[in-house]
């Protein structure tokens, strides 16, 4: 009767402790982003009428597909710090 008693309160415990880790994992999935996602907010010298026609990462960085305002041309951009990293465009046909 003793070893039922034990393996009652443990079984209770364990179903505490995997309680509290599935209500820990869910609020840190839930809070935002984690450490490797940093915000930042960009402003691009480009010329009036450029637009942003694409987006998509190139290794650690971001290609930013700019059209308009001349030929088309992609900036390279830092997530970490937000800034220009490269250019790629057209030899005298643009900025």
């Amino acid at each position: 009767m003793r070893f039922l008693k034990v393996l009652t309160v443990g079984m209770g415990v364990l179903i505490l402790v995997a309680t509290t880790l599935l209500v820990v994992l869910i609020a840190r999935r839930v809070g935002g982003p984690g450490p490797g996602a940093l915000p930042f907010a960009v402003l691009l010298d480009e010329p009036a009428g450029t637009r942003i026609a694409g987006v998509t990462g190139a290794g650690d960085r971001l290609a930013v597909w700019l059209s308009g305002a001349g030929s088309d041309r992609v900036v390279l951009m830092d997530p970490r710090s937000g800034g220009v990293v490269g250019r790629i465009g057209l030899r005298g046909s643009g900025p």
